[in-house]
């Protein structure tokens, strides 16, 4: 692997040749893409890491609804051209969300919080346009899977994945003082008066306690990786 770095941020290579940049050009061209164009809201929020909430990351999600109940959302470290593609995020209804088995439930986190705090933005959509999706996304719960710990200084996805939670009012989930303050400026934004002009939202009408399963545990989820017997191959007749 080349040692030198891409032209694209932080992450080893070289820098795409011309060549590359044809071929890429002819796929686009020759190719429908379907799923990726139905990436249609961006959404920026804060994780934190399960087994460790002293590590908090902005993160960027791509919405794409499949249906009333459930959403699908590649999340990047930044929403530059440069941005890298850090996890996946699953959001599911609460009705969704309450058919699950208990254990399932338990890597799930809510997004109520998040949201009345004003901590979840649209950027550059006004929050008159964006406040009625906000309403039903306040009611949902999300699954966040982190693949490539960026926040560590990793230049390349290593590592086992990582799952994270959401932030919430409680002190160990709190989002820190001047991670929120860059986001805001970023975006010339202010969380503080966003989540005055939604005091009006509300929650899940049962909040089950297995969501956000650290508040009331104090325990995390980190995954270990083992080595494991393959199944044997059955040969093809």
């Amino acid at each position: 692997m080349a040692s030198t770095e891409g032209r694209e941020g932080q992450t080893p290579g070289e820098g795409m040749t011309m060549k590359d940049h044809l071929l890429t050009k002819g796929a686009e061209m020759l190719q429908s893409m379907k799923p990726i164009k139905q990436y249609k809201q961006h959404v920026c929020t804060f994780a934190l890491y399960s087994h460790d909430m002293n590590r908090q990351i902005e993160t960027h999600h791509f919405v794409h609804r499949l249906n009333e109940d459930f959403c699908q959302c590649p999340v990047y470290d930044s929403d530059d051209r440069a941005g890298r593609l850090i996890g996946v995020e699953y959001i599911i209804s609460d009705r969704l969300f309450e058919a699950l088995p208990p254990d399932e439930q338990k890597l799930w986190h809510s997004h109520y919080f998040e949201i009345k705090s004003g901590l979840w933005v649209n950027p550059r959509v006004p929050e008159t346009v964006a406040k009625p999706g906000l309403d039903i996304f306040a009611k949902t719960y999300g699954k966040f899977w982190c693949t490539w710990q960026t926040d560590r200084g990793d230049l390349l996805p290593i590592g086992e994945p990582a799952l994270m939670v959401s932030p919430q009012g409680e002190v160990a989930g709190m989002v820190k003082a001047p991670l929120l303050q860059q986001r805001d400026e970023k975006y010339a934004l202010s969380s503080t008066k966003i989540s005055d002009l939604r005091v009006d939202i509300t929650g899940p009408t049962f909040k089950n306690p297995n969501a956000d399963y650290w508040i009331k545990h104090g325990k995390g989820f980190a995954i270990d990786v083992l080595t494991a017997e393959m199944k044997k191959i059955t040969p093809f007749p």
